[in-house]
């Protein structure tokens, strides 16, 4: 069987899922197995399990985390990423993750304005971008929204200005991950092993990377333009406000829900997160409180590539 042991389980309740392909590094770290770990994040692994296990993810800036030796999955796309307990702990990791490395063609020298030396409590107003209403998405979990609303209301009391911004070209541009020639980097990836043993390949991915064998070079392209203007509007997006602030996941499911549509429900759990690498830029996932179940709550920061020290700090107070 391509899963021996089933899916990984929610650190807080077994019946719920643990949130993607580095589920297993969360779960480690909120069951005290570790004070840290490290996961990959391409369109959320390293923030989604955060928030469903109650711990803080930093999905840096492309590039600052060496990728060598680790399995690709998105070539152009991926980024190593951390668990950890708090902030400050997440920050001291950065410091040490965030080296050049020759041997990793996409690396990329971290500024100095994105060191450690920037790492401590802001005095200045944040402000912070929140999408508007109409924008949100809970896929039928009020809770959630509630528990949004209400962290929007502690942000104020902490003194944040926050602003409604137009989160569309976002929205846009995460659907193009697995509907567009994205999903032919997959395919690069596994392509040994899908055309000599598809059967050992996991049905549901097989179902996805399968498609990528439809894409033309011509449909990158177009995909790339449009992506292009994404990038552009994105830019526009943040230079009015210092982060945007959305949940890190519209809810939880449980493993029955998903191992019934694990497509759909997958892609529902992104719903926040699989725009981020596209657009070249970096998030942090926060917890932020609880469901009257017990089950953890969680929000994202967001911002620009080497940002990632900002959103610590914004973080951290």
């Amino acid at each position: 069987s391509p899963e021996p042991w089933g899916p990984c389980r929610n650190a807080f309740d077994p019946e719920y899922i643990s949130g993607g392909s580095s589920s297993g590094s969360a779960v480690a770290v909120a069951l005290g197995l570790a004070t840290f770990s490290l996961g990959t994040d391409t369109a959320g692994s390293g923030r989604v399990p955060a928030m469903l296990n109650n711990l803080v993810g930093l999905k840096p800036s492309r590039g600052l985390f060496s990728m060598t030796g680790v399995l690709p999955a998105c070539r152009s796309l991926d980024c190593p990423s951390i668990f950890a307990l708090n902030t400050v702990d997440a920050q001291k990791l950065f410091t040490v993750m965030a080296q050049p490395d020759a041997a990793d063609a996409y690396s990329r020298k971290n500024p100095f304005a994105n060191s450690g030396r920037s790492f401590g409590d802001m005095q200045k107003t944040i402000k912070i971008g929140v999408p508007f209403a109409d924008q949100m998405q809970f896929f039928g979990e009020a809770e959630s929204a509630s528990l949004f609303d209400q962290l929007v209301l502690d942000w104020q009391k902490l003194g944040a200005e926050i602003t409604e911004v137009d989160i569309e070209p976002l929205l846009s541009a995460a659907r193009m991950l697995y509907e567009g020639p994205w999903v032919a980097e997959r395919y690069v990836a596994m392509q040994e092993i899908m055309e000599e043993s598809p059967e050992l390949v996991h049905p549901v991915v097989r179902g996805i990377v399968v498609g990528a064998t439809g894409k033309t070079a011509a449909d990158t392209y177009k995909a790339e333009y449009r992506m292009q203007a994404y990038r552009a509007q994105a830019k526009q997006l943040f230079e009015q406000v210092d982060c945007l602030l959305t949940p890190t996941a519209p809810r939880h499911y449980s493993v029955e829900e998903v191992l019934a549509d694990p497509v759909q429900l997958n892609s529902n759990m992104g719903f926040y997160t699989n725009y981020m690498n596209l657009l070249d830029l970096c998030g942090l996932a926060v917890p932020a409180g609880f469901y009257a179940s017990g089950l953890p709550f969680g929000y994202t920061l967001v911002a620009p590539a080497f940002k990632d020290t900002s959103l610590l700090n914004i973080a951290n107070r």
